[in-house]
């Protein structure tokens, strides 16, 4: 009986002792910019469970999950390139792999992890668990709108050079690359649509946007909505709008207009103009909750302490909120009974019932910006 009896003891130290087994399906990051660090957050109780410092330059950062949902990779203005793990609340390795890089994705198998770069530009390409570098492809560029693709392929814009260049990591260290030219001026942002297919950069330097058939790649790229300003002088631009595969709702593709006060409305049956919603201000994220019934919008500064919800079937605003000064992300939980919001100048994190409106939580926060939740973000694309 006495060995049963130790061995009872152990276990019932370890249990004291060890953390509380959880699953990471409600587990997120919210980036607070200002001091480097990220708050782990979960959605079920809507509360923070640790903050994970060390993180460097989080002026721009991004962050995109493993196929479990365990680790988060986190991609900072200063070149750092850090995996954290959720469970530990820890950061497992980091890499300065650059002197600026703006984002970056996670292949379809999960085995690579891409980084976008400014300085000096091009793409380096990692292994997902050791952070290994296994290759890097030179552009000559500043890379933006950097996402994953079907075939472990990863998909780009050259900002100065107008270009959406197509990366085959298949071998890892030695992609393949095939790049598509003269796509419009100032590619500034790019998304894939849900289903893989498609790849949309926007363009800062003209009216319109580029479309590439990753199907048909050879087949190039073909502009569309092309001079949806025309004849109208553009406001001043404050803030880049951001594009994202989650402006999706339906068959509908809901996008901000550069240097207009309205959201444009993409038809992808026919890629065409089907409306235009006029809004508060110049558009920064439009992000469509879970379902695709509305589309929530946030706003470039002065404008910036307002969010409007746009109804899908109607095409207009029917919801105006004030969740605080200077909103810079939002993003729902799964199935879009909540969505949080960051409010950078009133340093809080606020959760709003989606069916309702009303406030849920507030939670305090440092400059807070970008928000991540696993079950929404575990790849950057489709």
């Amino acid at each position: 009986m006495r060995p049963l009896a130790i061995a009872t003891l152990s276990l019932g130290i370890a249990a004291c002792t060890a953390p509380p087994l959880r699953g990471t399906g409600d587990l997120g990051l919210v980036v607070e910019r200002a001091a480097g660090r990220v708050m782990l957050v979960e959605t079920t109780g809507r509360s923070v469970l640790e903050r994970i410092e060390g993180l460097g330059d989080l002026s721009h950062a991004s962050a995109v999950f493993s196929r479990d949902g365990r680790y988060a990779y986190v991609f900072g203005r200063d070149g750092g390139l850090s995996k954290v793990d959720l469970l530990r609340a820890r950061i497992e390795r980091r890499v300065i792999q650059a002197g600026n890089s703006i984002g970056g994705a996670i292949s379809q198998d999960g085995r690579l992890v891409a980084v976008a770069n400014y300085v000096p530009g091009g793409i380096r390409i990692f292994d997902a668990q050791t952070l290994e570098p296994l290759s890097e492809v030179p552009t000559g560029a500043k890379v933006v709108g950097i996402t994953d693709a079907p075939g472990n392929r990863f998909v780009f814009s050259l900002f100065e050079a107008g270009e959406i260049w197509i990366v085959d990591a298949s071998d890892p260290r030695r992609p393949a690359v095939r790049k598509i030219r003269g796509i419009g001026k100032q590619p500034y942002d790019g998304f894939i649509t849900p289903n893989g297919r498609h790849y949309i950069a926007g363009l800062f330097g003209e009216d319109g946007l580029a479309l590439v058939d990753l199907w048909d790649a050879e087949a190039g790229a073909r502009r569309i909505l092309g001079g949806y300003g025309r004849g109208e002088e553009p406001l001043p631009v404050y803030k880049m709008p951001h594009l994202r595969g989650w402006a999706v709702a339906g068959r509908y593709i809901f996008l901000p207009a550069i240097g207009r006060h309205e959201v444009l409305v993409l038809d992808s049956a026919t890629w065409t103009e089907a409306g235009r919603i006029a809004v508060h201000g110049q558009p920064v994220f439009a992000v469509a909750q879970p379902g695709g019934r509305r589309v929530w919008v946030n706003f470039a500064f002065p404008r910036n302490d307002i969010v409007q919800v746009i109804d899908v079937a109607a095409m207009r605003v029917v919801r105006e909120l004030r969740p605080g000064r200077a909103v810079l992300h939002l993003e729902f939980t799964p199935r879009g009974e909540q969505a949080w919001i960051s409010s950078r100048d009133d340093g809080a994190v606020v959760v709003v019932d989606t069916a309702t409106y009303a406030e849920l939580a507030r939670l305090p926060a440092e400059s807070p910006s970008g928000i991540f939740l696993t079950s929404r973000g575990a790849m950057t694309g489709f």
